[in-house]
């Protein structure tokens, strides 16, 4: 199986709400969410779902999950084709289930 390779969704515009969202976070949670970013690259998606980085939201559509002692980030991506996923946007939770609205 292909590692997969993440992109950031631009809009047209030029707009990205990933790089907002990653904006918003302090430097040692921009770190811990662009390396998990590289780790799931590295390590491929299957082990990525069994080490629980991962999880399958909707047919094609799943989160990145990464969490500190005080703080649950979520990145929400799709799978294009092949090893190519795009990453639309990231979230900071506040609850245990993933808010309808950021699906």
């Amino acid at each position: 199986m292909e590692k997969p390779e993440f992109e950031i969704f631009i809009r047209p515009n030029g707009h990205a709400e990933f790089l907002d969202f990653l904006g918003t976070l302090s430097q040692d949670d921009q770190d811990m969410v662009n390396g998990l970013i590289k780790a799931v690259e590295d390590v491929g998606m299957l082990h990525a779902i069994r080490k629980q980085w991962v999880k399958k939201l909707a047919r094609n559509l799943y989160e990145l999950r990464m969490s500190t002692d005080d703080t649950i980030q979520r990145v929400i991506y799709f799978h294009v084709a092949g090893p190519r996923y795009i990453i639309t946007h990231g979230f900071t939770k506040k609850q245990e289930k993933t808010p309808r609205r950021q699906i």
